[in-house]
């Protein structure tokens, strides 16, 4: 007999003379002659309830029947004459799958806080926080794909390993295969890492933009939806080691282009997630965020405010505020700044563009006023920036000056200056912090309570 998932069950419209349904049990009510035993298989956040008449079962089996457990029931479905549900499942034969000893496992029926949940990264996703959490994260890369094919985009792969740092920050986590005291035996002006498996120094990916350029200006539009890592000693609710990030790159765009694709974007999944996954949304409206909904509603509804990062610095300074960090012209915008412009000031999001060049990378395009790069950043309110991206550098020249000025060895970037020496063309791209854009969905104000196993500075677990 075929296994029918929880939510089809509850969604149905009639009732059923035989329903095979397999989860794990949430609680078990004993009474007298019967026993009411709850069980969810991770398809929504409600509950089936299972009617277990006295004799259905052995007593020894229907008292193993304990919260954790993993059983099979097969039952009729029947209408609930109690309140809270439409159905139950009466139950004609239970078999138990896996035991679960109460006295050890650690989730009961009631309210475990996100750090002791964090303790137990495998077991909470049962818990209903967190299987909402991870349908709407499930639901949301599914609109990433959906919404950038409909454009034309291609989805490309980029490399994990590589041996560039796109942001020219240094902050990559090594890839070796050489033992932990380096190699045996290193001679005098040799390379250290000649005798490891590239033959010179790699790391983990810190954005698949620069490859995604390349196929940019072959295939015109593309994308990278991945991991990507930052070997950043950051302890914030924003920051870890280990992230996903989506990745647009346009050929034959500007910043302006690329300011209305990350608009649309953000709003295409928004909108996506509360038509999608409109009781796990309601999860977290209840119970983690009161002002969720109008906050959404108002994202999707409202047109993102634009402003030069000139003016954005202005406005910081007149708004009366007393900032942890000091507001100056040519200083990066903060959380505090960031959400300061778009919960306080303009109350909605806020797209800041034209940054001064000295705080952003060497591959963003110069402006006529050799001060400012074509970049842009998107806030949102609760989160701060959840977008950043830019028009990139096209012209040969300018680039291999910017490249000189920030240190970087343009003989290691041969093949990203080459686009530029053959058939280089305007093109514009961004990263969209999918962690953030999750936080910022669900209300959640930590980002390791949005990512099933968070990898953060000394924090290896799962």
């Amino acid at each position: 007999m075929k296994k029918d998932r929880i939510k089809e069950i509850l969604d149905s419209e009639s009732p059923r003379p035989s329903v095979l349904a397999k989860g794990w049990v949430r609680t078990r009510r004993d009474a007298k002659g019967f026993s009411f035993v709850e069980i969810n298989d991770g398809s929504c956040p409600r509950n089936l309830q299972v009617l277990v008449d006295e004799g259905v079962v052995p007593a020894e089996l229907l008292g193993q029947l304990d919260t954790g457990a993993a059983i099979e029931v097969q039952g009729e479905l029947v209408a609930s004459p109690g309140g809270g549900q439409k159905w139950e499942l009466k139950a004609t034969n239970v078999r138990l799958l896996g035991p679960a000893d109460p006295a050890a496992y650690p989730l009961q029926k009631k309210r475990h806080s996100d750090e002791f949940l964090r303790d137990i990264a495998h077991l909470r996703p049962r818990t209903n926080k967190y299987g909402a959490m991870f349908r709407i994260r499930s639901e949301s890369s599914f609109a990433v794909h959906r919404f950038l094919r409909e454009r034309g985009f291609y989805y490309v792969h980029t490399p994990i390993i590589t041996g560039s740092d796109c942001e020219g920050a240094g902050a990559l986590f090594r890839v070796t295969t050489l033992p932990p005291t380096g190699p045996e035996e290193i001679k005098e002006g040799e390379n250290f890492f000649s005798e490891d498996f590239f033959g010179r120094e790699a790391g983990l990916t810190v954005s698949g933009q620069l490859e995604a350029e390349l196929l940019a200006l072959a295939l015109g539009r593309v994308y990278t939806f991945g991991p990507t890592f930052r070997a950043e000693n950051s302890n914030t609710p924003r920051h870890a080691a280990e992230f996903w990030m989506i990745e647009p790159e346009m050929a034959f765009a500007d910043l302006e282009d690329n300011m209305d694709l990350a608009e649309d974007l953000i709003k295409a999944m928004t909108s996506h997630v509360i038509e999608h996954c409109p009781a796990d949304v309601e999860l977290f409206a209840r119970f983690v965020d009161k002002d969720l909904r109008p906050a959404l509603d108002n994202l999707i509804q409202s047109e993102f405010a634009r402003l030069p990062y000139r003016e954005a610095i202005e406005i910081l300074k007149k708004s009366g505020r007393e900032f942890e960090y000091p507001v100056a012209f040519g200083a990066d915008l903060q959380t505090e700044h960031e959400r300061c412009l778009c919960e306080d000031v303009f109350k909605k999001p806020v797209i800041v563009h034209d940054y001064p060049k000295a705080i952003k990378p060497f591959y963003m395009r110069l402006n006529d006023d050799g001060q400012t790069v074509a970049a842009m950043d998107v806030l949102v309110p609760r989160v701060g920036e959840l977008v950043g991206g830019s028009q990139r550098e096209e012209r040969l020249e300018v680039l291999e000056s910017r490249m000189d000025e920030t240190g970087l060895k343009k003989e290691a970037y041969w093949w990203y200056l080459d686009i530029r020496r053959f058939g280089t063309a305007p093109h514009a791209g961004f990263g969209l912090g999918f962690e953030r854009f999750l936080m910022m969905v669900t209300g959640v104000t930590n980002i390791r309570d949005v990512i099933p196993f968070p990898r953060t500075p000394r924090h290896l677990e799962f």
